[in-house]
């Protein structure tokens, strides 16, 4: 019986990512296949109805799926999640002439963020934002870069059309502030949209963690999961046929599940409204 996965295909090199991985994985024993997606909420969907038995789900995915399985009564189970997924922070950054020194310095101001679906560049800022005091769209102006709409923001065009709005040439397009993951923050800076020394950050979450590898309902009838799940864990870095696919797919290895890094978006979904305690989808402007 083959081990289906899904996963989002948010970019070109998902294709050459997974197709080596299932050669690796067939030479090493496990049935494995993959389908790829347009967007997270159906691959969701496929994994909690059963039609897929794994599934490599952004955070927000993540939250989704567990509310989906809790409210039907099944079973799912994280995998595994890659070392860059931990510890993670989103930031507010703003010109480094800027007068705001704290988030409640941001009231009245215009902030942009990522796309609406963006866990680290949209959900969890704006919910920094909230514990500071500012109720976004009120307190604060959002201007929010929709691009890749149902990739839950692993497609950073908006992230990136965010920070370039710090220095946009016309003042009516220029903004106050910027929301990003601080990876990308160092991105951008390497990149050139933010100039060096230009920005600073003048707020940041706690730490949280990102993608998790998960089993869905159908995966507990397939002998192929828990050698799946230890096959991953055992890929080497230094094996020189692995270490150019787990560059793609950004990590150096595969550590094992914690669920304890999703409580700030768990809290940021419900106070945006995005998914209702079942996993339905309930925000208003939202539709990948």
């Amino acid at each position: 019986m083959a081990l289906v996965l899904g996963a989002v295909a948010y970019d070109p090199k998902v294709v050459t990512i997974w197709d080596g991985f299932r050669a690796w994985l067939r030479s090493s024993g496990v049935d494995f296949d993959y389908v790829l997606y347009s967007n997270y909420e159906r691959q969701v969907d496929d994994l909690v109805d059963g039609r897929i038995d794994v599934a490599w789900n952004s955070p927000l995915a993540w939250v989704r799926a567990r509310r989906l399985a809790a409210a039907r009564g099944e079973p799912l189970t994280p995998v595994t999640m890659r070392d860059t997924d931990c510890d993670l922070r989103s930031a507010i950054v703003v010109r480094a002439d800027s007068p705001a020194q704290s988030a409640g310095d941001l009231a009245g101001r215009v902030v942009a963020t990522g796309a609406v679906d963006s866990p680290q560049a949209t959900l969890l800022p704006l919910s920094l934002l909230r514990s500071a005091g500012l109720v976004p769209g009120v307190d604060v102006t959002v201007r929010r870069f929709d691009v890749g709409i149902g990739l839950h923001g692993d497609h950073i065009g908006g992230e990136r059309d965010a920070a370039r709005a710090l220095f946009a040439t016309d003042p009516a397009d220029r903004v106050d502030a910027a929301c990003m993951i601080d990876s990308n923050l160092l991105l951008f800076g390497r990149e050139g949209v933010l100039p060096a020394g230009a920005v600073r950050v003048v707020t940041q979450t706690p730490p949280y963690d990102h993608c998790t590898m998960t089993a869905g309902p159908s995966a507990a009838a397939n002998p192929g999961i828990t050698r799946f799940g230890e096959l991953l864990l055992g890929m080497d870095y230094a094996d020189p046929g692995l270490r150019p696919l787990l560059d793609l797919e950004g990590l150096k290895e595969w550590r094992p599940p914690r669920l304890t890094g999703y409580d700030q978006l768990e809290r940021a979904v419900d106070e945006a409204g995005f998914y209702d305690d079942k996993g339905e989808i309930t925000a208003a402007d939202y539709r990948p």
